[in-house]
């Protein structure tokens, strides 16, 4: 597959694919022309939260883990999590033929349901929704730019990954805009905090750095299993300008895995990927390769 130059759509972390797409929503897989969603899902204002899966070989990795979180962003916003039924659904979309395109993207949407009018309202029964769809391959290296908004390190959403996306569809389209793949949002404080769909990690005096949760990042998988299998990298809070100053750094998520970044805004890195970068990779490319839900 080759990389293409359009813009990813909101919630998607790399650049779409084109092929075909399997659908499910509620108990079913239904067509992509299909009407499946009512128009009274509180979906329309934002209610739920998602998960977008690696799928490869027809299996998701790190199943688990996103579930864990799904479940831990349903739950500030008073939706529960049916967890055989939200299996139910990724079983059912593994079997389709689209899941046998590897790499995928396998994404779980689970919204508050068909409730009444207003925002304080609340559905009887959330709805699930599920996707499977072909992944594009990134470029070796990436670059990046620094937003000029920031993120909410107290926000009532901070770290729970919602399907109110517009601040990262809104950054995402910035930082095509000016030539580069992933804008990089800074917090209240002007520190370092997070990617539209990424985790950042520096060099910083030699070592490798990652902001803490603290920064208003969320809880990325990637990132979570990084932590574990290499943990030499300190979480600690760094100022936003620290991202341009470092000798080499990287975004990490579920399509990009560890990627190296080549220039943030205007400046080249000095290596990409650094030493540091490299040994990432061999770790991560190992240990993922071991077991599909660690």
């Amino acid at each position: 597959m080759t990389e293409q130059s359009t813009v990813a759509p909101a919630g998607s972390a790399s650049p779409p694919v084109p092929g075909r797409v399997a659908l499910w929503v509620d108990g079913r897989l239904v067509a992509s022309d299909q009407p499946a969603l009512r128009a009274d899902d509180h979906a329309l204002v934002g209610d739920g939260a998602f998960e977008a899966i690696k799928v490869v070989e027809g299996r998701p990795f790190a199943l688990t883990r996103h579930l864990v979180r799904l479940r831990r962003s349903l739950q500030p916003l008073g939706i529960e999590l049916d967890e055989d039924a939200v299996r139910n659904a990724v079983t059912t979309l593994m079997s389709t033929p689209q899941a046998a395109v590897s790499p995928s993207w396998l994404r779980i949407t689970v919204t508050g349901g068909s409730a009444p009018m207003g925002t304080g309202a609340v559905g009887g029964s959330p709805t699930i929704v599920g996707a499977v769809a072909p992944m594009a391959a990134w470029p070796p290296t990436t670059t990046v730019v620094i937003a000029p908004w920031v993120r909410n390190e107290r926000g009532p959403t901070t770290g729970l990954k919602t399907i109110s996306y517009a601040d990262n569809v809104i950054a995402h389209r910035y930082a095509h805009a000016q030539g580069a793949d992933e804008a990089v949002f800074a917090n209240t404080r002007g520190d370092l905090c997070e990617g539209t769909g990424s985790n950042v990690v520096l060099a910083v005096d030699g070592r490798l750095v990652t902001p803490t949760l603290a920064s208003g990042c969320l809880a990325g998988v990637t990132r979570e299993l990084l932590l574990e299998w290499l943990p030499e990298i300190e979480e600690r809070d760094v100022a936003i300008d620290a991202l341009a100053e470092a000798s080499e750094a990287f975004l990490t998520s579920t399509s990009r895995s560890v990627h190296p970044i080549r220039r943030v805004g205007t400046r080249e890195l000095a290596a990409a990927p650094g030493s540091l970068t490299r040994r990432a990779i061999e770790i991560w490319n190992e240990r993922s390769a071991r077991e599909i839900d660690p």
